[in-house]
């Protein structure tokens, strides 16, 4: 279920039922901003995350956005850091 973020505010109470059948995505902007999920539901997903090792975890997040790591290490080796020479380390 789509609902635009408006809807959500005005409505609130219902979509929160809503929520306990299937997940209600919030959109703003054409894009979904936010999820609403039973609480059931959340914390199905946060005991599935807290099984998750941080190795794992920083493994995912490498795999995910290795793009844009790679173009910041790029950035930051073609021009340096932002402000560096104002470190007194």
């Amino acid at each position: 279920m789509q609902i635009s973020a408006t809807e959500a505010k005005n409505r609130f109470g219902y979509y929160l039922g809503q929520a306990e059948r299937e997940p209600v995505h919030v959109m703003k902007n054409d894009r979904v901003a936010g999820v609403i999920v039973s609480a059931a539901r959340f914390a199905e997903l946060e005991a599935l995350e807290q099984k998750k090792s941080m190795a794992q975890r920083k493994r995912e997040f490498g795999e995910t956005y290795k793009d844009w790591i790679t173009a910041q290490n790029e950035l930051v080796e073609r021009i340096g850091v932002f402000g560096e020479e104002f470190r007194p380390w």
